[in-house]
C-alpha cells in the first residue's frame, strides 16, 4: 500500500485534515489510519459517560467519511516506523475469536503526519491505572455508562428493600473542562433516572458526586471570573468540590487525599494527559513528557517527511512555552499543514512562516441548558466573560463547526446560525 499523504490518528486534527485534502486531492494520494471504526468529537465524551449522548447517533463511521470526503481510511493500530525507507507498519485486525480478520500491512509514504493524541497520565499514583476510568475514547465513557447503570440498579433494590444504606457514590479526580463537564452533566442526567425504573432513589441525596482538584481553584487555566461562576454552577446543583488537595492513593472503594479518604463506586481520572508510549518505540525524537519534538513548521526535528500535530506533538510558540494540548491547537495546525501541503501539490514555496498558536477563548459546557467561558478579543490580554443560553450556543455552533469540516457541508440553517454565533463573538475554539 502506497498514499503521498498519510495520516496516523483520527482525532479532531487528522481527521479535519484527512477531510479537506482528501476533497482536493482524492483517494489515491491521502489515507488516514487509525485503530478505530467510528470518529467521536471528544469534547462529547462527558455526555456519553453520563447516557445523555448516544454514541451510535453521535459516532461517524471512518469508513462513510472516507467515501464521502475522497480519502482512503486503514483500520488498524500503528506498530512501527521505518523512517528512512518511508513506511509504517499497521497491526492485524483479529476476531474475538483470535481469527485473523485483516493482515499486518506496510504502508509507504512521501509525508506522514502523526496525529494520535494522548492518553492518561497517573503521575505514579498507586492504584490509579487499575480502579478508575478516562474518557480518553468512546469504549471508556460506554465502560463509565454501563458500570453507573449497573451501580444505580443495585442502589435502587437496596432502598426499594430497605436494606440499609444505599446509593451511588461517584469520585471524579480532576477540576479542568472535562472533570466540570462529566460532575454537570451527571447531575443533570439524574433527573431522568426515573426513566430507568430507578423512581426510588434520589438524585441529589443518592447520587453523590465529588471533584477532586489540586489547583487552589478548578479551571485552573481559565480566567478567575470563569473559576468561580463554574463552581457556583457545581455547588447549585449539589456537587461537593475540594479543591488544593492531592490525590495519594485509590482503591476499590476509596480514593485517599493524605489522611481524609473520600468514598467511591466508580472513579474517574481527568487529572492529566501524556503522549501515548509508543511514541517512543518509532525511533523519533520525544520530549519529557512524551511527545515528538516539531519545528515552527511542525515537522518532525530532524526527520525529513514527518510531522506531528495535537497533544502527541510538543511545538513551541514565539514564547518558548509549549502550545497547550487544546482542541483548538490542533485544529490551528490542521489547517496550517494543509496550507503546506497544497503548496507542495502546486509547486508553490513553503509558506515561510511557523505555526502560530491564537488562544481564541473557552468554553465549558454545564449541561444541556447553559455554559461558561471566556472569548479573546483582538486586544492582547482582553477577553469577555460569558455564560447562560449565549454561550450554551456558541458551544453547541462549535460542535457543527467540526462536523462540517468533516463532513464537508452540512444540510441545515443552524450551520448559519452557528457561524454567525462564532463570528459575531469572535473565532473560537473549545478548551480541552
Amino acid at each position: 500500500m502506497q498514499s503521498r499523504y498519510v495520516i496516523v490518528g483520527g482525532g479532531a486534527g487528522g481527521l479535519e485534515l484527512a477531510c479537506k485534502l482528501g476533497r482536493q486531492l482524492g483517494p489515491q494520494q491521502v489515507m488516514l489510519v487509525d485503530s478505530r471504526l467510528y470518529h467521536i468529537w471528544k469534547p462529547s465524551l462527558h455526555e456519553v459517560a453520563a447516557g445523555t449522548l448516544d454514541i451510535h447517533q453521535e459516532g461517524l463511521s471512518y469508513q462513510m467519511l472516507a467515501h464521502d470526503n475522497g480519502f482512503t481510511y486503514v483500520y488498524g493500530a500503528m506498530t512501527a516506523l521505518d523512517s528512512a525507507n518511508q513506511h509504517i507498519t499497521v497491526a492485524a485486525i483479529t476476531s474475538e475469536g483470535g481469527e485473523t480478520v485483516l493482515p499486518e500491512r506496510s504502508i509507504g509514504y512521501q509525508s506522514l503526519v502523526m496525529a494520535v493524541g494522548s492518553t492518561s497520565n497517573y503521575f505514579g499514583v498507586p492504584g490509579a491505572a487499575e480502579n478508575t476510568i478516562s474518557l480518553n475514547a468512546t469504549e471508556d465513557a460506554e465502560r463509565f455508562r454501563l458500570t453507573l447503570l449497573k451501580l444505580l440498579t443495585r442502589a435502587a433494590l437496596q432502598k426499594g428493600a430497605q436494606q440499609g444504606a444505599s446509593g451511588v457514590d461517584v469520585v471524579i479526580i480532576g477540576g479542568g473542562a472535562t472533570g466540570v463537564e462529566l460532575a454537570a452533566e451527571l447531575r443533570e442526567a439524574s433527573g431522568v433516572y426515573t426513566s430507568y425504573g430507578f423512581g426510588h432513589l434520589d438524585p441529589i441525596r443518592d447520587v453523590r458526586i465529588t471533584l477532586l482538584e489540586g489547583a487552589p481553584r478548578i479551571l485552573a487555566p481559565l480566567p478567575e471570573r470563569v473559576s468561580q461562576a463554574a463552581l457556583k454552577l457545581l455547588n447549585q446543583r449539589g456537587i461537593q468540590v475540594v479543591t488544593d488537595c492531592r490525590v495519594t492513593a485509590i482503591a476499590a472503594d476509596h480514593v485517599s487525599v493524605g489522611e481524609q479518604s473520600y468514598p467511591s463506586d466508580i472513579v474517574v481520572w481527568a487529572a492529566g494527559i501524556k503522549a501515548p508510549a509508543f511514541l517512543a518505540s518509532l525511533g523519533l525524537p520525544t520530549a519529557k513528557g512524551g511527545q515528538i519534538e516539531v519545528t515552527g513548521e511542525l515537522q518532525v526535528k530532524g526527520v525529513p517527511g514527518v510531522y506531528a500535530l495535537g497533544d502527541c506533538a510538543q511545538c513551541l510558540g514565539a514564547d518558548g512555552k509549549p502550545v497547550p494540548p487544546r482542541a483548538q491547537a490542533a485544529h490551528q495546525q490542521a489547517d496550517y499543514l494543509l496550507e503546506t501541503f497544497m503548496r507542495q501539490v502546486k509547486g508553490k514555496p513553503a509558506q515561510g512562516k511557523p505555526y502560530e498558536y491564537r488562544d481564541y477563548g473557552s468554553l465549558v459546557s454545564f449541561g444541556q441548558s447553559t455554559s461558561v467561558g471566556s472569548l479573546m478579543g483582538s486586544l492582547r490580554g482582553f477577553n469577555w466573560f460569558v455564560e447562560g443560553f449565549f454561550a450554551r450556543m456558541m458551544y453547541v455552533s462549535l460542535h457543527l463547526l467540526h462536523h462540517q469540516a468533516v463532513l464537508g457541508t452540512i444540510r441545515t440553517g443552524v450551520l448559519a446560525v452557528a457561524r454567525f454565533l462564532v463570528k459575531r463573538a469572535t473565532p473560537l475554539v473549545k478548551l480541552h
